[in-house]
């Protein structure tokens, strides 16, 4: 069974918001480079716990550790905000904050996906990928 998606990225964070609505503290899928680089800034802002890529026999797959099992989950709200059918863009001086700067923008620039606040430091836009709260 083949499991294909529009939005590879959505399903990623579909997976996670749904991991965390059941309290579940990991959860696994397959692996691509955009997003294995989210989730590694997800990890790097401390929202994650932690990455792990390992080689099957046909491809590859990603496990997230997204808290440990005696603590709560850091991610409140996850969202994603380009869509395939409407992509969402903002240059370096109208970069939005999420919730007076304690959550992130995860944004793709042309020096690789960083987090909004990044972004403005480099005076860079992109296309807005997700906000984590």
């Amino acid at each position: 069974m083949s499991v294909t998606t529009t939005d590879p990225i959505a399903d990623m964070l579909t997976r996670i918001r749904n991991a965390i609505n059941v309290q579940k503290n990991e959860v696994s899928l397959p692996h691509s480079n955009i997003k294995e680089a989210v989730a590694r800034s997800l990890q790097a802002n401390g929202f994650l716990q932690s990455v792990n890529v390992t080689d099957l026999s046909v491809g590859k797959q990603m496990h997230i550790v997204i808290n440990p099992e005696s603590e709560n989950a850091r991610i409140t709200e996850i969202k994603r905000l380009s869509k395939p059918g409407r992509r969402v863009y903002s240059n370096a001086r109208e970069m939005p904050t999420v919730k007076r700067g304690r959550g992130i923008i995860i944004v793709s620039t042309s020096k690789g996906l960083m987090t909004g606040t990044e972004a403005k430091q480099a005076g860079l836009g992109g296309e807005l990928i997700a906000s984590i709260y």
